[in-house]
């Protein structure tokens, strides 16, 4: 069983059959609309040996220098 939480996926929970291996170990998410293309990426962790936690993973802060001042 995987569970998902956070982002647009929180909540979802999907029945994996086990033939198709262990899950990967982060999930990428891309959700397109009119707007901007958005991705969420999501990284495992082991709840108990039958189901495992999908986490949003936090959004990276893109460091921008403001040029509007001088030195």
């Amino acid at each position: 069983m995987l569970l998902f939480v956070g982002g647009p996926l929180d909540g979802r929970v999907e029945i994996r059959s086990a033939e198709l291996g262990a899950p990967l170990p982060t999930i990428t998410h891309v959700h397109l609309h009119d707007g901007p293309k958005v991705v969420h990426r999501y990284d495992l962790e082991p709840l108990t040996d039958e189901a495992v936690v999908y986490t949003v993973r936090p959004r990276a802060r893109r460091n921008t220098r403001d040029t509007s001042v001088a030195d």
